[in-house]
């Protein structure tokens, strides 16, 4: 006999509030592309338009698509696999899409965690100039054997606070976590901005006051039609794996969050958070670089993080190792955060698929992922290849599985949500769930335009841009 809905909803755990909802979901959202790539993109892509489009996506895409994946989760009280089928039947296979790509990101994930603790290790024990050898990251992803250790480390930090569930694992780490973070990246930030530095080739001053004009203030020269919609698109797709959405996390969290608590409010404080921390992100990573090695310094990806602000904190000496250790800090524990969330993700599923305890799920996944990230590791050694992609990047082991989940099935998984809810069981699917709790759902006209073209429209190009289809269609790119 199948359980009732009111059965299967009181066997679920439950986050304590909404403070709890929040920190917690906060945790998902701010992960290490706060932290490198949103700042690198908006050096690069003229700095305060980025931010603008940035903003003004994260206030109407962004709201509309985690608000869904939101209430996704706590209409029908499970994860996505359940979650999908529940809403119907025909649409499982949107829930099982759902569920590999946290599975794949977590297959990685560990790799980049690993790297993230090895340099926070090496801070801490004052090993800095240890670091700023040239050539010392590519020989540390390359080694066959300490990256995968420091990989299975972090992998097994994240099991210890999903083990502890829901309450007292997920949400409470996350509200110890959370503020800590926020604080750190607020000192950070405010001296990153007292920083001077004068070039002993041509004697020029650079300010970190001067860098952040770069960051905030819209550079128009040269802004072109097709300049202009690669800054859209790539503040889309920033926001877009920032929130973590159509990756099953927010359904998951959202099948965890009680009917009084208020979504409007709760889906605004998620959204300032994560966005309030790429901010101050792109105010410590921004100036600091721009003083040093001028906006010519500022790379993409790890050689940011671990390169270029590494040697960056080296030059500042003493006081740079006590900044550069805080900073590390901050970035380890956005990538247990979010580490955390998509493992969780992952254990929902399992437990309601194969009918198994928190406990089993969880240690029996972390065999698996250990076995992933020493596979994914060696791949920049024993194993490694480079292989031509869609989107015309060259991709090795660990750049083809981020790939294929990231660029490939999360912007298809988000058009095809939009479908079922915008089109097939309609947006009061959402509207009537958001008001449940007896309070007015103010932003219900713009949700609704949004879902139901809007967003499929933007998902639908994305998805053509990161397959390469575009740029055969229209020589884009």
């Amino acid at each position: 006999m199948k359980e009732t809905k009111k059965e299967n909803a009181e066997k679920l755990p439950r986050f304590g509030g909404q403070i709890g909802f929040v920190l917690s979901s906060a945790g998902c959202a701010v992960g290490l592309g706060n932290l490198w790539r949103f700042p690198y993109l908006a050096a690069r892509d003229g700095g305060g338009i980025f931010v603008l489009v940035y903003l003004i996506l994260a206030v109407t895409f962004g709201y509309t698509m985690l608000m869904t994946d939101i209430v996704i989760g706590r209409k029908t009280g499970r994860s996505a696999i359940g979650a999908y089928e529940n809403i119907h039947r025909r649409w499982k296979l949107v829930g099982i899409l759902v569920f590999i790509i946290p599975a794949l990101v977590m297959s990685y994930y560990g790799v980049i965690g690993g790297w993230v603790t090895k340099y926070t290790t090496l801070f801490l024990t004052g090993h800095i100039a240890e670091a700023t050898q040239e050539g010392y990251f590519t020989e540390f992803i390359t080694d066959p054997g300490a990256p995968a250790v420091y990989g299975i480390v972090f992998v097994f930090l994240t099991l210890l606070i999903v083990l502890g569930g829901v309450k007292d694992g997920i949400e409470k780490s996350a509200r110890i976590i959370m503020p800590a973070l926020a604080v750190m990246m607020l000192v950070v930030s405010v001296f990153a901005l007292t920083l001077y530095h004068t070039d002993e080739v041509t004697g020029e001053v650079r300010t970190a006051l001067q860098g952040l004009k770069v960051y905030l203030i819209p550079d128009f020269r040269n802004l072109t039609a097709e300049r202009f919609f690669q800054i859209l698109l790539d503040a889309m797709i920033q926001l877009f794996f920032s929130l973590g959405i159509a990756m099953g996390i927010m359904v998951t969290y959202g099948s965890y969050v009680e009917k009084k608590v208020d979504l409007n409010r709760s889906v605004n404080y998620i959204e300032i958070f994560d966005t309030g921390i790429a901010l101050l992100a792109g105010m410590i990573v921004v100036p600091t670089t721009f003083v040093f090695y001028g906006i010519e310094g500022m790379t993409s990806g790890p050689g940011l993080l671990f390169i270029s602000l590494t040697n960056v904190f080296h030059t500042m000496g003493n006081m740079g190792t006590v900044v550069g250790t805080a900073f590390f800090f901050t970035a380890f524990f956005a990538a247990l955060t979010s580490s955390v969330s998509i493992y969780e993700a992952v254990v929902a599923n399992c437990m309601e698929i194969f009918h198994v305890s928190r406990k089993k799920a969880s240690i029996v996944l972390f065999f698996i992922y250990c076995g992933t990230t020493v596979l994914i590791s060696l791949g920049y050694s024993i194993f490694y290849f480079e292989l031509p992609l869609p989107n015309g990047a060259q991709g090795q082991l660990l750049d083809i599985i981020d790939y294929f989940s990231n660029s490939f099935m999360m912007p298809l998984v988000s058009l095809l949500t939009c479908i079922l809810i915008g089109w097939v069981v309609g947006p009061s699917f959402v509207t009537e769930e958001i008001e449940v709790s007896g309070l007015p759902f103010r932003r219900k006209r713009m949700y609704v335009f949004m879902l139901r073209y809007i967003a499929p429209a933007m998902m639908a190009v994305l998805f053509l841009q990161s397959t390469g289809i575009l740029k055969m269609l229209i020589g884009y790119g």
